[in-house]
Parts: C-alpha cells; sequence; structure tokens
C-alpha cells in the first residue's frame, strides 16, 4: 500500500463496497494505487477485524445491514477527493493507469465518469461488454475521449466527486446488482459525459463467493424494472416490463422482486429527458 501520495493519485480514492469476502480483500488491498475507503456491509467473517490488522491505512468505515450499493455513496462521502474509483474486493487498476485515468479526467471538464478496459481472471481475457461499450452507438462527442455510454461496470468506473454527489449517487431502491444504469442516466440527463477509455485497464478476478448466474440474472432485471419506474417514459416503462416478463424465469423473478420497493420507485420517479431518452433507444435497437 502506498503511504506517501503525489499528483494525481492525491486527487482520487478507491471506495470498495464488501461484504464477507475477506480472503478476496486481503488479497486484492495491497494492489490499489490510491488511498482506500473500504465500506464494509455488515460482513460477518471476520472482515472488519482482519482488514484493521492487514492495511491499517484503509480507511474502514463498518455498516451494522447490509446497504447494498449505497455502501459506495457513503464511502464517497468519507473520500474527500476530486475523484473516486469504484474499485470491487475483487478488482483492481493496472500498474499506473489509475493515475492515468485522473490526467484524463482532468483533461475533459465534462467528463463525469470514466469507463476502463477490463481483463477478467489470470487468462486476462477482455470482458465482453468492453466490446459492447466500445462500439456504442452513441459515437464519440469531441469534448470526450472515448466512446459515449449509458451504463457502465461498477468495479471498472472512475467518477468525479461532484457529478457523481449532485445525480444521488447510488440509491437504495436499486441497490444490487445492475446499480449503474439509473445513476448512468441521470449523469446524462445532468450534462455529464460518460465515457468507454480501452487506453487504461482494470484487472477483474471475479471472487467464488458469489450469487448463482440465474440469482444473479434475476436481481438485473428487478434492477432494469425499477430504473425504468424511475426514470423511463411511460411507453418506454411498459416495453421494459414486457421484456422481462419474457426473460424466462430470471425476468419473472425480478419483476416479483421488484414489487415490494414499487411505491419506493414511484416516489424518486423523474422522467429522463428527450435526447437521453433518444439514447436509451439507440441502445436497445
Amino acid at each position: 500500500m502506498i503511504t506517501q501520495l503525489h499528483p494525481p493519485l492525491s486527487a482520487v480514492t478507491c471506495v470498495v463496497a464488501s461484504r464477507n469476502r475477506r480472503a478476496d480483500l486481503l488479497a486484492s488491498l495491497p494492489r490499489h494505487e490510491a488511498h482506500v475507503v473500504l465500506v464494509d456491509n455488515a460482513s460477518t467473517d471476520g472482515t472488519v477485524e482482519a482488514v484493521r490488522a492487514a492495511h491499517p491505512a484503509v480507511t474502514v468505515v463498518p455498516l451494522d445491514r447490509n446497504a447494498g450499493a449505497v455502501a459506495r455513496t457513503l464511502g464517497t462521502a468519507r473520500a474527500g477527493t476530486r475523484y473516486v474509483a469504484f474499485t470491487d474486493d475483487d478488482s483492481w487498476w493496472a500498474p499506473g493507469d489509475l493515475a492515468r485515468a485522473v490526467q484524463i479526467m482532468d483533461a475533459h471538464p465534462r467528463l463525469g465518469l470514466l469507463s476502463a478496459r477490463i481483463l477478467v481472471d489470470s487468462e486476462e481475457e477482455l470482458d465482453p461488454v468492453c466490446a459492447e461499450m466500445a462500439a456504442s452507438p452513441l459515437g464519440t462527442e469531441p469534448d470526450l475521449p472515448g466512446p459515449s455510454l449509458l451504463g457502465f461496470v461498477a468495479c471498472a468506473a472512475l467518477v468525479r466527486t461532484e457529478a457523481f454527489t449532485a445525480a444521488g449517487g447510488f440509491d437504495p431502491v436499486v441497490r444490487f446488482p445492475g446499480e449503474e444504469e439509473r445513476l448512468a442516466l441521470d449523469l446524462a440527463a445532468a450534462g455529464w459525459g460518460l465515457s468507454y477509455v480501452d487506453s487504461v485497464t482494470v484487472h477483474h478476478h471475479p471472487s467464488t463467493s458469489r450469487d448463482a448466474p440465474t440469482t444473479r440474472q434475476a436481481g438485473i432485471w428487478r434492477s432494469r424494472v425499477l430504473t425504468a419506474l424511475m426514470r423511463y417514459p411511460l411507453r418506454d416503462l411498459a416495453g421494459q416490463l414486457v421484456r422481462a416478463a419474457r426473460a424466462g424465469g430470471p425476468g419473472r423473478r425480478g419483476l416479483a422482486g421488484a414489487l415490494p420497493r414499487v411505491p419506493a420507485a414511484l416516489r424518486r420517479r423523474r422522467v429522463l429527458p428527450r435526447h437521453v431518452m433518444a439514447g436509451v433507444r439507440a441502445l436497445a435497437r
């Protein structure tokens, strides 16, 4: 762990939200090249004590309940830096690339979020989502460093704290997984740019302690439905509900999982501007 930081690393904090992944954390924390704020989502495996003992320079924020992705919002409030990298307990930036990403953000003042290239596991295979982002039909705007996005992968994202905070951060309605879309849409609605930049890299070695694929897919569909409730015009909302219903078991479980949160989603409903919804529709084609 670096103890003395110099620009541009002094401008960024790595915020990690984790729950019951002590071994993953102890392996990944030494790889971070900036200060780390760890928000622990009420782990029961001794994570907090182990991290404090092994990595005393890490700021540990223990929660008494699982706050989901909101933990990242709480960590950002503790960071106190211009930028925050949402490194997960099983991901880290390639050596030197976090500093380069900060320099890219400094050079592009409208850039609210930078999404890095992701290499998966020790084989370092490119995450398929990166190819999708690189080929974004939204194109590359002249004042941004890469293709424009309306979504991202949180473990490979660097955000401008000002933009993230103004957009409300990650919210308690969507929680996790699939929490990125609502935030991306609100950043775009506020005029911030989001870009994929493949010249900087994040390594992701997915933890073995994770939900089954079908459970995760159901959670993603739940988040899609809740995001649509909060932000989509009625005709687009109806289309998302139909897609969920037609997505088989995970989609139907996602719809069922969304039901208890519908009142909270409707209280936060704010329909997106037309130009942002035009981008959503272009990506859905």
